[in-house]
């Protein structure tokens, strides 16, 4: 079902029938249910809403902001609840049953609104697919890998169970994308690897079902006889919402995964290089902040990143919130991953590129791109910076890595018919501003 969950006719159907429904539960009824009973349903419903919230933020951890349609919808399926309950006595019958299918719709258009701001889901189909659990397309097994040797013209994905032998962190199950030059068998090339890492509400195929990385991959790869970099989409949280910002700490050894597991399990499994200059890391939002933290602190490991709409470095909140919470109280181990602070007390690096890419209504990463992108300059990276027209939205992301793929490709020295020539950063337009009151959030 290639709906769109981000507009078009499915959003505004859902949001007008919640909208109606929530009219028919509340309805004109009585003078005493006009006067004294419907404003003291609302009156609760605002209260509870209100709490709803304040318990969001204190007890949910959650500090990004929210869309103000979330809270509209749910504060209308609260609504819902508080007129059935307090005009169950004056209501019909066929009040009473669409009070609940009033809160329900509510509730779909405010969760729809949520994924709307972040992007995750572009298609009911999408949505179905990662809620049910569906095989990706072009998914395959690692047994069924034998069997595709010879002139496939697409790639294809295998989900693998990578041992945390090194880090024993507790992930969920990963993805490798192999392009259709790794299936040729009898010249197999040591092929380049980029580990893709997503925001912090994230699952390791949210790059393959919202970011569209495999087609993306593809298209590169038919223009370039079948060659692309190997993508791993790896799980650098554990968890849909566990903030671990790729270190080490007390939600888990996320680094050591990240850059003791998978490495030798892609370079043994998969045949690909070994070498750090044809590895890089890929993030969007956290998974940005990722990348270049993983790559300034682990260059024997990898040599190219994009980041992508991230961070100045790794946080959840202020520095001291992000030390005790993310480091367990050890300032020491935030200035080992602060990328700033490792960039002002390394040598210089040498051969470690990045490109840096946010949207123009994306101000505050903007900014610390450019922080980070001078800093890195200095200390010997050579680095590419854009800002391209867009939000902090996975089609965002999408774009951004669609756009970057031939220069990290270039970089990492990825074979094909066009290995060997430059590829270069196009024209990008001036930042506008960011409209009034925008989050910039970390997903």
């Amino acid at each position: 079902m290639n709906v769109s969950l981000l507009d078009g006719w499915f959003p505004w159907t859902v949001q007008l029938a919640a909208a109606a429904a929530l009219l028919l539960a509340v309805g004109w009824r009585d003078r005493r249910w006009r006067l004294r009973r419907a404003p003291l349903a609302i009156g609760v419903a605002a209260v509870l809403t209100a709490l709803l919230g304040l318990l969001t933020v204190t007890v949910g951890g959650v500090t990004d902001p929210l869309p103000p349609a979330l809270w509209w919808w749910l504060g209308a399926a609260v609504l819902a609840l508080t007129v059935l309950v307090a005009g169950w006595r004056s209501a019909r019958w066929w009040r009473r049953a669409v009070a609940p299918l009033a809160g329900l719709l509510a509730v779909l258009a405010g969760a729809n609104a949520l994924n709307a701001s972040t992007g995750y889901f572009p298609t009911l189909d999408d949505a179905i697919g990662e809620l049910s659990g569906a095989p990706l397309p072009q998914q395959v097994t690692l047994d069924q890998l034998g069997s595709l040797t010879g002139r496939t013209t697409t790639g294809r994905i295998v989900q693998v169970d990578i041992p945390d032998t090194a880090s024993g962190f507790a992930h969920r199950q990963e993805l490798v994308y192999l392009p259709p030059a790794w299936f040729r068998s009898k010249t197999r090339p040591k092929l380049p690897v980029l580990e893709m890492i997503g925001g912090e509400y994230a699952a390791p195929d949210n790059w393959v079902r919202a970011g569209d990385a495999v087609q993306t991959a593809d298209a590169y790869a038919a223009q370039h006889g079948g060659f692309a970099p190997v993508l791993v989409f790896a799980d650098a949280t554990g968890g849909f919402k566990v903030d671990t910002e790729c270190v080490d700490g007390p939600s888990g050894m996320a680094e050591d995964h990240l850059v003791k597991d998978i490495p030798p399990y892609v370079e043994k499994t998969f045949d690909t290089s070994a070498d750090p200059r044809k590895w890089g890391v890929v993030g969007w939002s956290m998974g940005g902040t990722c990348a270049i933290d993983l790559t300034v602190e682990h260059p024997g490991v990898f040599t190219r990143f994009e980041d992508i709409s991230g961070d100045i470095g790794p946080n959840t909140g202020d520095k001291q919130q992000t030390i005790d919470k993310l480091y367990g109280g050890d300032a020491a181990a935030w200035a080992a991953h602060d990328p700033m602070t490792v960039l002002a007390h390394h040598a210089k690096f040498r051969d470690t590129a990045g490109w840096f890419e946010s949207g123009d209504q994306e101000s505050r990463q903007t900014a610390q791109g450019k922080e980070l992108a001078a800093a890195a300059r200095k200390d010997g990276i050579r680095c590419e910076q854009t800002v391209q027209p867009g939000r902090h939205v996975w089609q965002f992301a999408s774009n951004a890595f669609a756009q970057a793929l031939p220069w990290l490709s270039q970089q990492l020295g990825t074979p094909g018919p066009h290995a060997g020539k430059p590829a270069t950063v196009p024209d990008a337009p001036a930042p506008g501003p960011a409209p009034k009151g925008s989050p910039d959030p970390k997903v």
